[in-house]
């Protein structure tokens, strides 16, 4: 359980990018949560890509407000496995490109598509003012014209260089899309810059007044969160300082689960020189990179604060973890007498495919159960004065 020094715990919670993958290893995540009775103590959830489609299948499955645990134990988790095995997200998505000739106008722009897809498909209403208060929920993209974090939060769109706007009106479902559209499978969203008005503050200072702007640019193009960082990171927590965002404005957190469901880089040889394929393994290696530096920066956070959060990694062994990390002979022996699923069950979780395609069940119940799995080891090993 959460450590004891945390007896009602203010969760933050991060959830990476990674396609329908990461929809089913963070749906098994949550589902240690709600055994826990501990959704309620969620008070600000960070997205990107597949995070925040999955974020937003919850609240749109449990009618606009974060569920109670047994509602996502009886409802959500099976609602969700349902959708992501009986529809294509992305063969939906490619069909209303090919035979909707209005749509040939998003050929390079597919993430519009995309949105309509998660609207039609999915049946994804909702607009942003419909969301809850709480939990809080930052549903991070990529401004391709700053380089900068764009973010969906309390219906206001933007980044610190663009300025924010007002979008109470703004679909659910366009920014699930924004949030999801990684480069050339998808490309970006194009946003009319000119139809919202953008306020900024001259400083860094929170207390600095908002002043009206006008956008650097008429036409920005958003893309997938996950081009600045794959783990819905930066709403939660400051590399530089490693320490905890508490930001005014933003509900405080003292527990924060950093859900990394994003694929692990492969060792494989590189292509040839005149094949294009050469240049994507180069920006893989500058992404994985990007990824190291946080996730280097949030574990050596948690050495030294071990009670104050849990980093959930894709691909992670229990048994091997636990005997690394846990420090009982009682702790050993739950993790070789306990039903894990094996290291090739594993090795297939944490390989299956970056998309946004129908998955078979089967699938989805493995990769789930590996979230689930990689959290529970992480309770095991580090907040084991608590186990019966």
């Amino acid at each position: 359980m959460i450590s004891p020094k945390l007896l009602n715990p203010r969760i933050g919670l991060s959830l990476s990018g990674g396609g329908v993958r990461a929809v089913a290893f963070h749906a098994g995540v949550l589902q240690w949560f709600a055994e826990r009775e501990l959704l309620g103590n969620i008070e600000h959830i960070s997205s990107v890509s597949g995070g925040s489609l999955f974020t937003g299948l919850v609240f749109h499955l449990s009618g606009n407000q974060w569920p109670a645990s047994t509602e996502y134990i009886n409802h959500i988790y099976p609602d969700i496995r349902d959708l992501l095995t009986t529809k294509s997200l992305q063969g939906n998505a490619l069909c209303r490109l090919l035979l909707n000739p209005i749509n040939w106008r998003f050929l390079l722009s597919r993430a519009n598509i995309v949105s309509q897809s998660i609207e039609r498909y999915w049946d994804v209403s909702e607009k942003l003012e419909q969301l809850p208060s709480r939990p809080v929920w930052s549903i991070n993209g990529t401004t391709a014209e700053t380089g900068r974090r764009f973010r969906f939060k309390d219906s206001k769109i933007g980044d610190y260089e663009i300025g924010y706007a007002d979008s109470h009106s703004f679909k659910l479902a366009v920014a699930m899309a924004v949030s999801a559209a990684f480069p050339g499978g998808i490309g970006p969203l194009k946003l009319d810059a000119t139809l919202y008005t953008w306020f900024r503050r001259n400083g860094w200072n929170l207390t600095q007044p908002l002043s009206a702007v006008n956008p650097k640019f008429n036409k920005l193009h958003l893309y997938d969160g996950g081009v600045y960082d794959n783990l819905g990171l930066e709403s939660l927590f400051d590399v530089g300082k490693q320490s905890m965002k508490n930001d005014t404005g933003s509900p405080a957190i003292d527990f924060l689960v950093v859900s990394d469901a994003g694929a692990p880089f492969s060792r494989s040889k590189i292509p040839g020189p005149l094949n294009p394929w050469r240049l994507k393994r180069v920006a893989d290696i500058a992404f994985d990179q990007a990824r190291a530096l946080r996730v280097r920066a949030f574990v050596n956070f948690l050495k030294g604060n071990t009670a104050s959060g849990m980093y959930l990694q894709i691909g992670s062994n229990p048994i091997a973890c636990i005997k690394e990390y846990g420090n009982q002979a009682e702790i050993k022996s739950i993790a070789t007498n306990s039903s894990w699923l094996t290291a090739p069950q594993i090795i297939a979780a944490a390989s299956y495919r970056t998309s946004l395609s129908r998955m078979k069940k089967e699938d989805f119940d493995l990769i789930a159960r590996h979230g689930y799995e990689t959290i529970l080891w992480n309770e095991l090993a580090f907040y084991n004065d608590q186990i019966k």
